[in-house]
């Protein structure tokens, strides 16, 4: 089996699903959103990149399945008290090796470790439906409804995100929608309304919406990988996103921001 590449694994997490949670970050995604705060994240297999005293450091690492399931099984009683659980991030982890992800999702299951799936839902349908029975949430992230508009900012349009969604809410699963805001370009309330619109007009169930506003936490991360920064947005205003939680809760959803 194919062993995919991590380049992190964050113990006692709260923001990547409920309760205390082990993040494991799969290294590799297929797109490259302008505001990324990992870009660490984005390529596949290891990498050169510099630590903060300047020196080089190789990024990413191949475990096999019984040395990540002991490490993410270590901390299985604060799991058990917080309903925590673990949780596949990225990079993408829906585009790596299924085999691998398959089984460490249902090697977790065999131990009553609840997965969460963090997913930008550009990977094939199949791969979903492969992860489907194993996954107890999925933290799935709608960038844009327009695919003209995802495509300027990630590379690729989203076809393949709006068809896993629709997918996922017709299969039962349990959804957190997570929303990036990006001032002056889709934090305003008409943009909350469209995709409230559409989540009705696909018949698609969300358990929560968590909305994201933009920090540009990863500058230092482009110079030290010796990459371009893209990271040139700004954050709304308080009040914008209030306003969007408010328009978000108004048509019934339960929101949150941050995560």
């Amino acid at each position: 089996m194919k062993r995919p590449t991590i380049f992190n694994i964050q113990k006692f997490s709260t923001h990547d699903g409920p309760g205390i949670r082990t993040t494991i970050f799969f290294k590799g995604c297929p797109i490259r959103c302008e505001w990324c705060h990992n870009p660490e994240s984005q390529k596949y297999g290891p990498e050169i990149m510099l630590n903060k005293y300047g020196k080089e450091e190789m990024i990413g690492k191949e475990y096999s399945l019984s040395e990540l399931v002991k490490k993410i099984q270590a901390d299985q009683i604060f799991y058990d008290q917080s309903g925590g659980g673990v949780t596949f991030s990225g990079g993408e982890v829906m585009a790596q090796e299924m085999d691998y992800v398959v089984a460490l999702a249902k090697e977790c299951q065999r131990l009553g470790i609840s997965v969460a799936i963090d997913t930008c839902g550009v990977a094939p349908t199949e791969n979903y439906r492969r992860i489907l029975p194993y996954a107890d949430l999925f933290l799935y992230d709608l960038k844009f409804t327009d695919s003209q508009k995802h495509h300027l900012y990630t590379g690729a349009g989203n076809q393949l995100v709006l068809e896993n969604l629709r997918f996922l809410a017709k299969n039962q699963a349990t959804i957190n929608l997570r929303l990036i805001l990006l001032d002056e370009i889709n934090a305003e309330k008409v943009d909350a309304e469209a995709i409230i619109n559409w989540l009705a007009q696909e018949e698609i169930h969300v358990s929560e919406i968590s909305l994201l506003p933009y920090h540009d936490f990863g500058r230092d991360k482009y110079e030290r990988l010796k990459r371009v920064c893209t990271q040139n947005f700004k954050k709304p205003t308080e009040e914008k996103v209030a306003l969007v939680q408010k328009t978000y809760q108004a048509a019934g959803y339960q929101v949150t921001i941050g995560g």
